[in-house]
């Protein structure tokens, strides 16, 4: 009799305890079928491309001055620099969503990064992770896959851009404010070792509740990453490199300051979370990089065409990526539930047996 008193009294506590985390996995669940819903994916792409867009808007007297000046062809010439670098850029990305056990056909990690990426003309970093985490679910992406590679992409470029201007400015004539970006380079140095970098990503999970990664990264894993970053960050500096010469900076003292200058320019633009996709922060650094070798005028030229033509390499690269690769079934459906004859959890969705 003690026996069954004991037990029927913890049955209350046991069911409550129970109904709560139903409620809250329902909450969950409803709040994932609204993100993902078609009215607020193509809301999403709609506000971004027209903040893409007032941005380019926004300084079309400038872009016009500029395209005089420095020529269609060398415009041409420089946008293709940005559209390489913005390609390397997801291979990183694709290669540490591999490494964590979810490899996708290069149509389809186009699909999701090049979209998701345009929600960096939101105020916040959060933005691209959200969207690439629901547009990777429908190629049965586990959402926390996708937002670790998401994150680590961003920790990867930015370790990459720091070192990248410490190897090419010991000095950056007027960003001296902000040496203290460089301050946090060992600790992302630090971070990348396969070992650390699995502890951190897995605390984070099970901070926010997530399941744990399947498959630790590797040390050639993250080596590949921070290859193809570094090659980004060149092909960066070249698209500055192009414009500055042509408005007459002298070519191989500009070599250096065009590489390590947009690096340092958009690492520190990055750190500034409320400014969309660096906005304003970049620019008057690049600025000042250039101004030795320009002149402000001419610097300013060179910055708000870079500006120009990285949005329009977003625009263009999601543009492409929409109208070449379809999902393989419905964005709202759950990794963890493919139908009849599918992959499992986390395989590629049928685009990757083309």
């Amino acid at each position: 009799m003690p026996d069954r008193q004991v037990a029927a009294s913890a049955d209350p506590l046991q069911n409550g305890q129970g109904t709560a985390a139903t409620g809250h996995r329902s909450r969950w669940a409803a709040a994932g079928r609204l993100l993902s819903g078609r009215p607020v994916r193509w809301g999403f792409v709609a506000v971004t491309v027209g903040l893409g867009g007032y941005a380019v808007a926004r300084e079309w007297p400038g872009v016009r001055s500029g395209l005089a000046s420095i020529g269609v062809g060398t415009s041409i010439e420089a946008l293709l620099c940005v559209l390489a670098a913005l390609v390397m850029t997801m291979q990183v990305w694709r290669l540490l969503l591999a490494g964590l056990g979810s490899p996708l056909p290069a149509r389809a990690a186009s699909r999701i990064m090049f979209i998701g990426q345009l929600g960096k003309y939101l105020p916040g970093s959060v933005w691209p992770v959200l969207a690439q985490m629901e547009l990777g679910n429908a190629y049965r992406v586990p959402r926390h896959r996708s937002a670790a590679a998401s994150v680590l992409t961003m920790v990867v470029s930015l370790l990459t851009g720091l070192l990248a201007a410490l190897a090419t400015l010991p000095f950056v004539a007027g960003a001296t404010a902000y040496l203290w970006a460089f301050a946090i380079t060992p600790v992302l140095l630090a971070c990348l070792h396969p070992r650390v970098l699995n502890a951190v990503v897995g605390r984070l999970l099970r901070l926010t509740r997530r399941p744990p990664l399947e498959l630790p990264l590797t040390g050639r894993a993250m080596a590949a990453a921070l290859a193809w970053s570094w090659a980004s960050w060149v092909l960066y500096g070249l698209q500055i490199w192009l414009l500055a010469t042509r408005l007459g900076a002298p070519p191989g003292r500009t070599v250096l300051l065009a590489v390590g200058g947009f690096a340092f320019a958009w690492s520190v633009g990055f750190l500034v979370v409320l400014a969309p996709a660096g906005a304003g922060v970049r620019d008057v650094l690049l600025i000042a990089t250039l101004s030795p070798v320009l002149g402000t005028s001419r610097a300013t030229a060179v910055a708000l065409m870079s500006r120009a033509l990285m949005t329009a390499g977003d625009l263009l690269t999601a543009a492409l990526a929409a109208a070449s690769s379809r999902p393989p079934g419905p964005l709202g459906r759950t990794p963890g539930s493919p139908g009849p004859g599918s992959p499992g959890p986390g395989s590629p969705g049928p685009e990757s047996r083309e």
